[in-house]
């Protein structure tokens, strides 16, 4: 009888390195692999062992997962690590909140790669639960709890050379370690000078110009496949072309979307767009063992046992997902266990009133947030507003909605905006997973309702909302941190395709409504978008009123 860590399969085995395939014995002991037997030429009638794949950028937190939950999704689609940052925990809970990531981490096989956050709070523009300065950054590093920086999404700072951000980056290289980038749109000298501050990667391309230019900086591109940003169908050329500048990221997932697929499926589509497996692969799966120098193995004789038994080399359906030689999914049920888990959280917010939506119409003219479907990037447009009783009002017929702000670290009044793309015929909904600082936020087509979907939030400390036409407030609760559940990974995600189900009964035609609604108040992505501060231009990095 195996050991868990021990085994032996008879298999195609997929060399990426050496762009083979041959039909193999592969023996492993005690979570290594032991020996790979020669059989003969490859046979496309029996099952194929690959690489594990990986996510290069994820969030964790945004799947409303924990990182054990959020395993036990993932490895049913094969994947084997993540580089995670926990920037949107340690948002809420600074220090306190990275711990927690790492603890519960700790008690999966998935294996989690932390980075430190580099952008905690993420501007001064906005209201977080905690700042990480380069002292804090450090002890994650001497400790060995994170191995890169993560996301530096200052690119205003890099490029002004602002002593904060360069103590981060110098802190970083005397350690030799990566830095993660983030400067979406960022082309020509400005985008060559970002990457030679020392910053590695990217994610936020919209476009082959934008990361051509990158690439050509020496930079990695990450194609990114979330539930809200979707990259994929712009920069696949990107496989062929530069296979080995290349790796897969998810950035934010939802449970139900994560429920569905992961890396696996952008390796499926990648193939059916007519690009060689290997170069898929090695985009999908080694790429990031190179760039992060990640302790996992390549299946060569010796490397730690990580590996997916899949269907065929078109498909990519998951069989069996083995980690340091131990079965941890097999034909989409997971077998690692659930845990208990300690809840952590910061919640000051004040509950709201109607009269706290009150805005006079000094003039009729209003600047409007334009969502898009797809895309972290906003419009800033203006138009008439409409006007109630010498007040601003929301217009669904139009589809001009308000949005609203509550600062959850302090009571202070909700501040408002008007946003258009959502749809919402009727009614509102409501989060507390707000990119990046997590303030409560929430789009209405009426008063009542968004005050209805705020207030029942606040109640709950956190989770995600929809008031319908019964008037009657559906919640996700969101215990840790007002990020994520203490429930197993497919509850959560029944219960939030519930929650996404009734806000498009409610009008909406956005692929993901909340994961849209979470970064409307990102302010390092432009054009126009709301902090618990006011409106603000994402161009010009400054406040900007509702009335032109």
């Amino acid at each position: 009888m195996n050991k868990p860590d021990s085994g032996r399969i008879q298999c195609n085995h997929v060399d990426v390195r050496q762009r083979r395939i041959c039909f193999a014995g592969i023996d492993w002991q005690h979570g290594r692999l032991a020996t790979i037997t020669v059989l003969g030429e490859e046979k496309p009638d029996h099952s194929y062992l690959i690489n594990g794949f990986i996510d290069a950028h994820v969030h964790v937190e945004s799947s409303m997962l924990t990182p054990v939950e959020f395993s036990r999704l993932a490895t049913r689609h094969g994947t084997i690590a993540c580089l995670s940052d926990p920037h949107e925990i340690a948002n809420v809970l600074g220090l306190q909140g990275i711990r927690f990531m790492l603890e519960n981490a700790a008690q999966t096989p998935l294996r989690f790669f932390f980075g430190a956050p580099s952008c905690v709070p993420a501007t001064p523009f906005e209201t977080a639960g905690a700042r990480l300065d380069a002292e804090q950054l450090e002890v994650l590093f001497k400790s060995g709890e994170a191995g890169y920086l993560s996301e530096m999404m200052n690119y205003p700072g890099v490029l002004a050379q602002d002593p904060a951000v360069m103590n981060k980056l110098a802190l970083t290289r005397r350690y030799h370690l990566p830095v993660d980038g983030h400067a979406p749109g960022l082309l020509g000298e400005q985008a060559r000078r970002y990457a030679a501050s020392g910053i590695t990667t990217d994610h936020e391309c919209s476009s082959l110009e934008e990361a051509e230019t990158k690439l050509e900086a020496g930079m990695q591109i990450l194609i990114r496949e979330g539930s809200a940003a979707r990259n994929f169908e712009v920069l696949h050329p990107l496989v062929s072309r530069y296979p080995e500048q290349v790796m897969f990221c998810s950035d934010d997932k939802h449970p139900d979307d994560l429920q569905q697929g992961h890396i696996d499926r952008l390796a499926a589509r990648a193939v059916a767009m007519g690009h060689d497996v290997f170069d898929v692969l090695r985009c999908a799966c080694l790429n990031p063992i190179e760039h992060y120098r990640l302790p996992l193995g390549s299946l060569q004789p010796g490397d730690s046992m990580d590996g997916v038994l899949i269907d065929d080399l078109q498909r990519f359906k998951v069989l069996q997902t083995w980690i340091k030689g131990a079965c941890v999914a097999e034909n989409g049920r997971s077998l690692i266990e659930s845990v208990d888990t300690t809840s952590c959280n910061c919640f000051q917010a004040r509950p709201v009133a109607v009269e706290d939506f009150i805005l006079p119409a000094e003039t009729r003219q209003i600047r409007v947030i334009e969502a898009l479907d797809g895309e972290l990037f906003t419009r800033a447009i203006q138009t008439r507003g409409s006007v109630q009783d010498g007040h601003f009002v929301p217009d669904p017929r139009r589809d001009i909605l308000l949005l609203s702000v509550v600062n959850r670290y302090h009571p202070a009044p909700p501040t408002l905006a008007f946003i258009r793309g959502f749809g919402l015929e009727a009614e509102a909904i409501a989060s507390t997973v707000a990119h990046d600082s997590h303030n409560l936020i929430a789009v209405g087509a009426d008063v009542e309702a968004l005050c209805q979907a705020i207030n029942s939030l606040i109640d709950c400390q956190g989770g995600i909302a929809v008031v319908d036409a019964s008037q009657e407030a559906h919640i996700l609760p969101l215990p840790v941190a007002g990020l994520m559940s203490l429930d197993d990974a497919d509850s959560v995600a029944q219960a939030y395709k519930m929650l996404d189900d009734r806000a498009k009964r409610l009008g909406s035609k956005l692929r993901a409504p909340f994961m849209t609604l979470s970064f409307m108040a990102l302010l390092v992505i432009p054009e126009l978008k709301l902090s618990d501060r006011g409106l603000f231009d994402g161009r010009s990095f400054t406040f900007t009123s509702i009335t032109v």
